[in-house]
């Protein structure tokens, strides 16, 4: 019998290419007759390590180039930490599936001289790395005695950069920390009520023709059906408020029986202005509580926030 062969597109990064081939066994695996080959390259976020995101503009930062490779027909899908994937996908493409979220919250992880504190108590002008606004505005509402430090590359870049004191401590997605064998230096877990976690982080997307049924049947069997209602409204959330993946704004969702609540704010860079809200709905419509609460946080004066941070980018 004639195998059915599946192209992925994927980056070239380890933490990509970890969460690639655990989509291609998974899929193998689950349908016999499935041959899965990848296709990596490097997207223009991977190349450009010069620059804080922020400047670089986000549409499609980590994304575009994977997406050519589906459009043109080099590629079936492609592989997306969800965090990612902008909210607006190009006219022929679609989120296929969601799967099951590993811990979206995001770590600490500190140098050798400053394991005994948290992040609660480190001491004042100690240096915090970070490449997120997200995470830069809410640290900052909290702790405007820290010293806050742009740093990009790779997680494993990242961590060489800090244990040689560039760092005294640097802010990292729990989820890529496990999938690459870092569990261990997760120093704490960040609770929400400091900092909320970016839109669909923890959650791999599987994006595909928007038209290609049989591609989607194979990649339903890796949906994961709670992953999916959560993701979904606080992508709705991050749509309806026109942000993308590098503004500050930050989300925590949870389901319990039929009912989803999501949490939402909105911040100024600076740090000097905070906006937080929830919305809790049904879980047959999450896009609607996403929806919801992005028009909380606007009556409140999100919009305005936003709009400044774009006028801002904008001058750059």
């Amino acid at each position: 019998m004639t195998k059915f062969k599946l192209k992925i597109a994927s980056r070239r990064s380890k933490l990509a290419m970890v969460q690639t081939l655990w989509v291609k066994e998974q899929l193998e695996k689950n349908i016999p007759d499935l041959e899965v080959s990848i296709e990596a390259m490097a997207t223009q976020g991977d190349k450009i390590l010069d620059v804080a995101l922020a400047k670089i503009g986000d549409k499609g930062l980590f994304t575009k180039e994977l997406e050519a490779q589906m459009l043109v027909g080099h590629a079936d899908i492609a592989v997306h930490s969800l965090k990612d994937l902008p909210t607006n996908l190009p006219d022929g493409l679609t989120l296929g599936c969601i799967t099951k979220r590993e811990d979206p919250s995001d770590a600490l992880v500190v140098n050798k001289k400053n394991k005994i504190y948290q992040l609660e108590s480190l001491p004042p002008g100690s240096i915090v790395g970070t490449s997120s606004l997200r995470r830069l505005a809410q640290l900052r509402y909290k702790f405007p005695h820290l010293n806050f430090k742009d740093i990009r590359g790779n997680v494993i870049t990242r961590i060489e950069k800090l244990d040689s004191g560039e760092f005294d401590c640097i802010i990292l997605a729990a989820a890529g920390l496990k999938r690459l064998g870092f569990e261990s230096r997760v120093h704490q877990i960040i609770p929400n009520e400091i900092s909320l976690h970016a839109v669909g982080q923890g959650a791999l997307g599987i994006e595909c023709k928007s038209d290609d049924k049989e591609v989607l049947k194979i990649i339903s069997v890796l949906e994961d059906k709670v992953s999916s209602q959560r993701c979904l409204a606080e992508r709705s959330f991050l749509r309806e408020l026109e942000g993308g993946c590098q503004v500050p704004i930050g989300v925590n969702s949870s389901i319990q029986n039929d009912e989803i609540t999501l949490i939402g704010m909105v911040a100024s860079i600076d740090g000097k202005r905070l906006i937080k809200d929830e919305s809790i709905g049904n879980i047959k419509y999450p896009e609607e509580v996403g929806k919801k609460l992005a028009e909380k946080l606007k009556l409140q004066g999100a919009d305005k926030i936003l709009s400044e941070i774009f006028e801002q980018f904008r001058e750059k």
